[in-house]
C-alpha cells in the first residue's frame, strides 16, 4: 500500500519518471530473479548443513 501511495505521488510530481519506473520495474525484476533463486538455494544448503551438524546432539538429547 505504501509503495502504491509513493508511486501515485511520483506520478503527480514527475510523470515521466513514474512512467519509466513502471516500464523498468518488471525488466529489473526479471534480471534479478536468478540471483533470488540462487540465494534461496544457498540458504537451503546452509540449513541442511546446520541440521546435519545438530543431528548428533539431538540424538543424544533424545536418548538422555
Amino acid at each position: 500500500m505504501a509503495g502504491f501511495l509513493l508511486f501515485c505521488i511520483l506520478a503527480v510530481l514527475c510523470w515521466p519518471l513514474a512512467l519509466l519506473a513502471l516500464i523498468l520495474f518488471p525488466i529489473v525484476w526479471l534480471l534479478l530473479l536468478p540471483f533470488k533463486l540462487l540465494g534461496m538455494a544457498i540458504a537451503g544448503v546452509f540449513e541442511l548443513i546446520g541440521a546435519l551438524f545438530m543431528l548428533p546432539a539431538k540424538i543424544v538429547k533424545a536418548i538422555l
